[in-house]
């Protein structure tokens, strides 16, 4: 799966790992109307794997609270 360059920017700035010059990028795009749409869905895959993994979690400690 290819990933947009709006997403791989909100993925380095999400692990602090984005360069001065990539953030002028990300920050230019949220800028630009016709780019908005690509981090904004960027931002909806982070955000929706983030619900995912938090579904994850609370399974296993409900598990664990039922099954010690």
């Amino acid at each position: 799966m290819t990933h947009s360059r709006a997403e791989n920017l909100i993925n380095k700035l999400i692990a602090n790992k984005i360069s001065g010059e990539e953030l002028g990028e990300l920050l230019e795009g949220l800028k630009n109307e016709d780019e908005q749409q690509k981090y904004s869905d960027a931002l909806e895959i982070y955000f929706d794997r983030l619900l995912k993994e938090n579904a994850g979690n609370q399974l296993v400690k409900d598990q664990e609270k039922t099954n010690p």
